[in-house]
């Protein structure tokens, strides 16, 4: 029940708090990437000498129990979390695109090193900016366009530096899962916002997404076991609940913002790429990573860009 209330007090004040100027959506947007940032660095950790499929299936599996007041709430038919059969196809439909996204990102981020791994997530914002002009005919302004171009200055350095640094040939089907999390994780993306603009609430996706996922796990599991797919044994770890609680701040900050009718996907999906900020610091102070130079270089020009995204939506 207190975790119900926290939840309803988080959507009156999410559905209520002043969006003059855009500012909210923004604000929201913001603390998704500061949350999806710590999340990839505690998911790094509970990867180590661990297996793959046990760890997703168990942070799923405790997203769907942190959120089960949300789902109680849809079966007893509350106004914002109640979904028709067509509802529940669709979030269902979510929950296959961003589970396989994540399984082939968690594989793709246990053994690539964590620089190289947000390289590549780093594609993100690009792909989702151009499906979002695409599909929804989004034209950002003229400050908001050169921050998107910063962002992409940011990207070809990134780039760079992981030629610098030379990923090992035997990764390559690696960080080709690595590519192919990211497209579906931008899919995903544009799904959201067509869904939250087709009058599915929040709540009501995040009341179901993370069971579906669980679902979906359940028979994963099944099947790496029966064919020996990780070789991996499981350990536990405080971290997997960790990430667990900082997925969902993300989605439900990141499902919010994207709520707001004047909120635009391309920039919130640009700003959300802000959570490198958080991989960077880890792997300069604690990983102690080589090519820091470089890398400051491009966390500068990010920032510029976050800076100019956020000033153009103000």
């Amino acid at each position: 029940m207190a975790f119900e209330g926290v939840l309803c007090m988080f959507k009156f004040f999410c559905t209520f708090a002043p969006s003059k100027n855009g500012i909210m959506w923004i604000l929201l947007a913001v603390i998704s990437s500061i949350s999806l940032g710590f999340f990839d660095v505690f998911k790094k950790l509970s990867l180590e000498r661990n297996n793959v499929y046990v760890v997703l299936f168990l942070n799923v599996s405790l997203c769907a129990l942190l959120v089960s007041p949300l789902t109680v709430m849809s079966l007893v038919g509350h106004e914002h979390c109640v979904l028709s059969f067509k509802g529940h196809f669709l979030i269902f439909f979510k929950s296959l695109i961003v589970t396989a996204s994540w399984l082939m990102g968690f594989i793709s981020i246990k053994y690539l090193p964590l620089s190289i791994s947000g390289s590549i997530n780093a594609t993100r914002p690009i792909l989702v900016l151009l499906g979002a002009i695409a599909i929804y005919g989004e034209s950002p302004n003229s400050v908001q366009w050169a921050g998107i171009i910063l962002g992409f200055v940011s990207l070809l350095w990134v780039g760079f530096i992981g030629r610098r640094e030379r990923v090992e040939k035997g990764l390559s089907t690696l960080i080709m899962l690595g590519i192919v999390s990211v497209v579906l994780w931008a899919i995903s993306g544009l799904y959201d916002k067509w869904l939250l603009s087709h009058g599915y609430t929040p709540l009501a996706i995040e009341a179901w997404y993370p069971l579906y996922q669980t679902i979906i796990m359940i028979i994963v599991l099944a099947f790496a076991h029966k064919s020996k797919r990780s070789p991996d044994r499981f350990r536990w770890t405080r971290n997997i609940i960790v990430i667990s609680i900082l997925i969902i701040v993300a989605d439900m900050t990141y499902f919010y913002s994207l709520s707001y009718p004047e909120s635009l996907v391309s920039i919130a999906s640009m700003i959300r790429r802000g959570s490198s900020l958080v991989a960077f610091f880890y792997g300069a102070i604690v990983l102690k990573e080589k090519n820091l130079r470089l890398k400051v270089i491009d966390q500068i020009i990010l920032i510029a860009g976050m800076t100019l995204i956020i000033i153009g939506s103000i």
